[in-house]
């Protein structure tokens, strides 16, 4: 709850100072185009969700930063829809930066170090996977 108050004192100030800097006019039509906006994006999450998953499937993102970025969108969409200029300067960036990561590790190939597999080290052997076989090749004969 302190948070929250805390947000909607610094979004008062912003908007205030902002809204007396350009105003009226200004102030109404930054606040319908920035709802449009997060409208926009809302509706075509699917596709944002579809390129981050193309991206998962290629290994180019942990899914972790999968998470993450299908999380930010989202949260970024609806502060820009929510009115107020400090929302809708942290819904932009929040959008930029999803398509910042996803760009860069796209084109950079810098993927998380996230290991799938435990891997062991013993002696000279580099990676030793553990695993137990189990004999069953007496159930398959008759």
């Amino acid at each position: 709850m302190k948070y929250f108050l805390i947000y909607l004192f610094l979004e008062v100030m912003v908007s205030l100072n902002i809204g007396s800097q350009i105003g009226v006019m200004a102030t109404f039509g930054e606040l319908v185009i920035s709802a449009l906006l997060g409208g926009i994006l809302l509706a075509n999450f699917r596709l944002t969700l579809m390129q981050n998953l193309s991206a998962l499937m290629q290994g180019e993102i942990s899914p972790s930063s999968f998470q993450r970025l299908n999380l930010w969108a989202i949260v970024g969409a609806i502060l820009l829809i929510l009115p107020g200029f400090l929302g809708d300067i942290v819904g932009l960036l929040l959008q930029f930066s999803s398509l910042v990561t996803l760009i860069v590790s796209k084109f950079l190939h810098v993927k998380d170090e996230t290991p799938t597999t435990t891997h062991f080290k013993q002696g000279d052997h580099d990676e030793i996977i553990d695993v137990e076989i189990i004999d069953d090749s007496h159930q398959l004969k008759q």
